[in-house]
């Protein structure tokens, strides 16, 4: 028997419509989705590949100057499958045999404890509260960390990307804003069992502003 997987997207689907959740989980019925724009995926690639120059030589890329007492996570066999979509921080519950896995972009050290640091490209500057839309992920990511034996703070990075200009030469420089998120590894787990729970019972009810349920329910 096929063992159910959770990460961070479809548990932020089911924050979002737990009948959207429960079918694409249980019965492989997925919202319809647009083309994914190819540019993030080249992003998050030359993204790694940069902060692992610097991490290989034990130094912080320009990036994150304002952040004091911090290393880059230099374990590289480790953050290989923890980058890996099909692998990333994994733990499985054992009541359910539920598992629940999320892939990082990267991981710095503050003395023994680790920081998730996640990469985000955008096309306009941020606003107050767009960092707010990663909340989940970012308990998600601490509740695996330390569901494996690590330590962690009770914060994550956010490190944004937003085009600024294109230089005469054709270089497209880009500005960077990072954030720092407060988590619960608790909240965590509370959103990883309210799945589970969802997904051990009937088709649930759709949220009411869930445009593809309403569509569903009109055809």
């Amino acid at each position: 028997m096929k063992k159910t997987k959770l990460s961070p997207s479809s548990l932020n689907l089911m924050l979002d419509c737990p009948r959207c959740f429960w079918l694409q989980i249980v019965e492989g019925i997925k919202r319809p989705s647009g083309a994914f724009p190819s540019l993030p995926s080249g992003m998050d690639k030359i993204l790694k590949e940069h902060f692992d120059r610097f991490m290989k030589n034990g130094l912080l890329p320009p990036e994150l100057k304002d952040l004091q007492g911090y290393k880059l996570f230099d374990d590289e066999e480790t953050l290989k499958v923890w980058r890996n979509n099909f692998k990333g921080i994994s733990y499985v519950d054992e009541e359910s045999g539920i598992l629940l896995h999320g892939a990082v972009d990267n991981i710095l050290m503050k003395g023994k404890k680790l920081v998730v640091l996640d990469y985000k490209t955008r096309g306009f500057p941020l606003k107050e509260d767009t960092h707010e839309h990663y909340q989940a992920q970012m308990e998600i990511y601490n509740f695996l960390l330390r569901k494996n034996g690590y330590d962690t703070e009770d914060y994550t990075y956010l490190l944004f990307y937003h085009p600024n200009k294109v230089l005469e030469t054709g270089e497209v420089l880009f500005n960077t804003d990072i954030v720092k998120m407060k988590t619960n590894p608790k909240q965590g787990e509370k959103i990883f069992l309210e799945g589970i729970k969802i997904l051990k019972g009937e088709e649930p009810k759709a949220n009411e502003k869930c445009e593809w349920c309403t569509w569903r329910n009109e055809k």
